[in-house]
């Protein structure tokens, strides 16, 4: 591959300049017009902010009151809010799900800035490394030997890519992420920002008066379609691997300890935090804060509540939440009563003070 430094320059601002028209948003959305169908919409904003030229969205009852005043030119909403009130929309768009709708929207009025092949003259590349086909490898980035990185990828500016490492085809590492020796990245991978897969993990024994490290030998392998979030850390296994299974999407900030094993389509949130040799099973959720002990079974589908900590095994598809975590119902119950409790003490600590010598 030849290098070349890429051009600064992208195809546009990350904006359509011709925008979309309301008959073309609706075509998209398979959503029911009224009203104008050659109003164009350039750009979106939330209902509050809208003006002439843009396109907003109403989620839900919440905000379908901010549709007397909002100045968008074109909104996706919900049949039970069709006929609000809303004298300077000139476009409505009926669709079963709104937020749907817009996802379908958003690539087409904000196109993705294309990737211009080539590696960045201040990139340091090891030796045996393999480049695919229309890679791209940007500034003061650094490659180990015989690490290999698929076609199409792109590697930000002030990437580390371990020896051995390899990250598969069509992914983008954004700037300062790392990647550790011998971790496997799958295809079409978002890594953002400060993102570290493959450190060591958190291991040591008492010995001799000191805490000894356990030295981690084992991967760590994220699959094809994950998404990371910024600064959040992926482990490597201690002798075996951690594994991030495909199509699962992690938030900011998150710790996945050594050997865990996540599974496919999973969602983990701020600051989940995943102790050594936990698994999560697929479909699973982990709301904000939620931690997660060791060893602990989290099964296929079960939802954890944010700020819960899980302690035990979680069976497939139940809802848990709190401290420690149960059953969501149980939990809300528990909470309930505690709150009940003053009610309960002062009537007894009134006839204790009555009798009383």
């Amino acid at each position: 591959m030849r290098a070349v430094a890429p051009s600064n320059d992208s195809s546009g601002d990350g904006k359509s300049s011709a925008g979309l028209t309301a008959a073309e948003i609706a075509e998209i959305t398979g959503g029911a017009l009224a009203g104008d169908p050659d109003v164009v919409a350039h750009s979106i904003a939330p209902l509050d902010r809208a003006g002439a030229g843009q396109l907003s969205f109403v989620s839900g009852p919440k905000y379908a009151r901010l549709l007397a005043d909002t100045g968008a030119s074109v909104v996706l909403l919900p049949a039970e809010h069709a006929d609000e009130p809303a004298t300077r929309v000139v476009a409505r768009i009926v669709v079963a799900k709104p937020h749907d709708a817009l996802a379908a929207i958003v690539p087409l009025l904000y196109p993705a800035v294309a990737a211009v092949p080539g590696v960045h003259p201040t990139a340091v590349i090891g030796r045996h490394v393999v480049l695919g086909d229309g890679v791209r490898i940007d500034a003061h980035s650094v490659i180990g030997d015989n690490a290999t990185i698929g076609a199409e990828a792109w590697i930000g500016a002030s990437c580390v890519i371990g020896m051995g490492a390899s990250v598969g085809a069509g992914s983008r590492l954004f700037p300062s992420v790392t990647i550790g020796e011998g971790a496997r990245v799958g295809a079409r991978v978002l890594l953002h920002s400060g993102v570290r897969i493959g450190g060591d993990g958190f291991g040591y024994v008492f010995r001799d008066g000191v805490h000894a490290k356990i030295p981690h030998v084992g991967g760590c392998v994220i699959e094809d379609d994950v998404e990371i979030g910024s600064n959040s850390t992926i482990d490597r296994g201690s002798i075996d691997d951690t594994v991030i299974g495909a199509g699962t999407k992690i938030d900011n900030l998150v710790h996945v300890a050594h050997n865990v094993r996540v599974g496919r389509k999973c969602l983990l949130m701020a600051h989940v935090g995943i102790a050594g040799s936990a698994r999560i099973g697929d479909g699973c959720i982990l709301a904000g804060q939620a931690g997660i002990g060791g060893h602990v079974v989290i099964g296929a589908g079960a939802r954890i509540g944010g700020q819960a900590g899980v302690f035990g095994d979680v069976p497939a598809g139940e809802t848990w939440s709190g401290y420690p975590a149960r059953r969501h119902r149980d939990s809300l119950r528990a909470t309930a009563a505690l709150f009940k409790l003053a009610e309960i003490v002062r009537p007894l600590e009134r006839l204790l003070r009555e009798r009383a010598p």
